[in-house]
């Protein structure tokens, strides 16, 4: 019976970790949508801001705004539905983790 509750446990755990927000996807969306766009490297992007200031952006639900204004260029991808809805939280989650103040160093 314990071996089925722990297993139960460790599935519903595996399954709220796939759910949520991935530093790695943001990367891979960063690569792929914006690195050729903005002209620099995924680094040099997240490490214009503070992790602070980075979530301040995210809480005050202006996250594409400042990502608009580290990046100008990529201003209709930030602008879009598709930004809002699907990636911003996996964008955010690289643009914290590799923050200015993070010590971390992406490979983008």
């Amino acid at each position: 019976m314990k071996k089925v509750a722990l297993s139960v446990i460790i599935g519903l755990g595996l399954l709220a970790t796939t759910a949520s927000a991935d530093a790695d996807k943001g990367q891979r969306i960063y690569q792929k949508k914006l690195k050729s766009v903005c002209g620099f490297s995924g680094g040099v992007f997240a490490a214009k801001h503070t992790q602070d200031e980075w979530a301040d952006a995210k809480d005050n639900g202006e996250l594409g705004k400042v990502m608009t204004e580290a990046c100008p260029a990529g201003k209709d991808f930030f602008d879009s539905s598709k930004f809002k809805k699907k990636f911003s939280s996996h964008l955010y989650d690289f643009v914290n983790d590799f923050a200015s103040d993070s010590g971390n160093i992406p490979s983008c």
